[in-house]
């Protein structure tokens, strides 16, 4: 229940400040004794309770306003290996549904569903994490996902979450792996979704081909270990010489496997969910991954990093689910 996970931030937030202002006080106290001065403790109990009280607001806002915020950016990707048929083709990229997050408020996803079609997309591309934990997450929500619509469909790739590995309904390998299966199947014959497990399709306008590759999760050398099951050779199998999209639910896997081996020319990614929380512009998630929230360039090559629609926390502050609009262009 989001109330438990509400609770639980609260009481970390609380011990976690008292005891830092508290520890402050104690140093405060220590050196005025020794230089013989005279200290009160009333400003910094004061201070501890309107910090406590404002982490507390924030966190309120964030689960009841904040986590239901979308913010749309658009951004232009130009490559000269673009087929000039293919200049001006508009991508959508999504990352992070965790569906469950909608339980509370399925309107909400139905509104974010509707944005996105009316964005009038050529493609949508979804990078992972549908679920949080269990397979069952997803049914109550297939008659609002069935209605995305893009010109060359949706396509999608399988993150952490979706292996099922911190779902206690799972008991080993065999069945998370039929559970990742079966969450597959549900997404290519309910959802008409086409799910890149290791694989790759083409888009053709006339005589021009682009690729979309997409690899199951794979954890680069950033953020926390999770799952490894990609497999970029076989994803970029016979696409040499040909634009490549790459769709890969962690960004640490781009500046880890997908720069040094690969031709991919712009990769997509999630995961991260910019921590849910930026301070001033800068996403908490900088502490642990070098490409955490937005676009980031390689000479000619591009990753971007999706902000998310879900939660995994049950607040946003600062923080609004993304939509992200990609138009790219052959200058």
């Amino acid at each position: 229940m989001w109330w438990r996970s509400i609770l639980f931030y609260a009481i970390l937030s609380g011990v976690f400040f008292t005891i830092v202002i508290h520890a402050l006080w104690i140093l405060s106290w220590i050196v005025s004794k020794l230089a013989g001065w005279h200290i009160h403790y009333a400003p910094f109990a004061y201070t501890n309770m309107a910090v406590v009280l404002l982490f507390w607001a924030m966190f309120l806002y964030g689960h009841y306003v904040g986590r239901y915020r979308v913010e749309v950016n658009h951004v232009t990707f130009s490559s000269k290996s673009l087929p000039p048929s293919f200049d001006g083709l508009r991508l959508i990229h999504i990352s992070d549904l965790h569906v469950d997050s909608y339980n509370e408020h399925p309107e909400a996803l139905e509104r974010i569903v509707d944005m996105m079609n009316a964005g009038n997309a050529d493609i949508i591309c979804f990078t992972g994490d549908v679920t949080t934990g269990s397979f069952h997450e997803i049914k109550r929500f297939i008659p609002v996902l069935q209605r995305l619509r893009a010109r060359d469909g949706v396509v999608s790739v399988l993150g952490n979450h979706d292996f099922f590995i911190y779902c206690r309904e799972y008991h080993n390998d065999r069945e998370r792996s039929a559970a990742a299966d079966a969450l597959t199947l549900l997404e290519e014959k309910d959802l008409g979704w086409h799910v890149l497990r290791n694989s790759s399709v083409l888009l053709h306008r006339g005589c021009d081909s682009i690729a979309v590759a997409g690899v199951d999760n794979i954890t680069g050398h950033q953020g926390f270990a999770t799952i490894q099951k990609g497999n970029l050779p076989a994803a970029m199998k016979g696409l040499d010489g040909i634009f490549t999209i790459l769709l890969t639910h962690d960004p640490g896997h781009w500046r880890a496997e997908v720069l040094p081996k690969s031709h991919a020319s712009l990769t997509l990614s999630g995961h991260t969910h910019a921590a849910q929380w930026r301070i001033l512009g800068w996403s908490l998630s900088n502490l642990f991954f070098d490409e955490c929230d937005g676009r980031y360039d390689e000479g000619s090559r591009s990753l971007y990093v999706n902000a998310g629609l879900g939660c995994t926390a049950p607040f946003r502050i600062s923080c609004p689910s993304e939509i992200t609009v990609i138009t790219l262009s052959a200058r």
